[in-house]
């Protein structure tokens, strides 16, 4: 059985994220390990300082793995960490740049392993768009291929700030049986350790499929 999983919609580590809480109680986490890869040319140094400041209010440590570049990804004692990690967060930015890194290397194999032994798995923006395949590209709405920890669905990320314009050229572009999940900012949408999906946080989750709305029930 895996661990808890939540796609984040963006804004981390800010009020409203209730279910970060959840993720800790569901795993008994005393530490969060933080990768802000997608954020290699943004001052991941910050992104970092934030989730310190967050997850101390929750009573927990973070360990941040600065795993900035491809061969960052191979280093030992970052893939160590991380197959030793209770609880991993895949912070935003850049998908491109964070799929790219994590791309068939021995951190993503043992992230991918830390979760299949029960440890929570969580990703923002970039960090949930890459775990799908395929993804959505937000350079213009359409797709390409992400790292496929899960399959036959996608995430928008900050849907409540896209134009109505920028998720209906999404939703027509689909292949035919995708489900499209679009999560706003603050919000996660939350797969438990028995596969159940449920929508927590400040905002909402929104889910289609051949265009149409439908229910949580719908996601694999």
């Amino acid at each position: 059985m895996t661990g808890p999983l939540a796609l984040v919609g963006g804004a981390e580590w800010t009020d409203g994220c209730t279910f970060d809480q959840a993720l800790i109680d569901a795993v008994s986490a005393t530490e969060v390990v933080v990768l802000p890869t997608a954020s290699a040319y943004e001052h991941p140094d910050r992104l970092v300082d934030g989730a310190e400041k967050w997850f101390g209010t929750l009573g927990v440590t973070v360990k941040a793995l600065m795993v900035l570049s491809r061969p960052d990804a191979s280093a030992t004692e970052n893939v160590d960490a991380a197959r030793a990690a209770r609880f991993v967060y895949l912070a935003g930015a850049s998908p491109m740049h964070l799929r790219s890194v994590l791309k068939d290397s021995p951190l993503w194999d043992a992230l991918v392993e830390a979760w299949n032994g029960g440890a929570a798995l969580a990703g923002s923006s970039a960090g949930a768009m890459v775990l799908c395949d395929p993804m959505v590209d937000q350079r213009g709405g359409a797709f390409t291929l992400g790292l496929g920890l899960l399959s036959g669905m996608t995430v928008v990320p900050h849907h409540d700030t896209w134009s109505e314009e920028k998720v209906h050229r999404t939703q027509q572009l689909a292949p035919k049986g995708l489900v499209v999940a679009g999560v706003d900012e603050r919000t996660a949408l939350v797969r438990s350790a028995d596969g159940g999906w449920t929508a927590e946080g400040a905002g909402a989750v929104s889910i289609w499929r051949d265009g149409a709305d439908v229910g949580l029930d719908a996601l694999p």
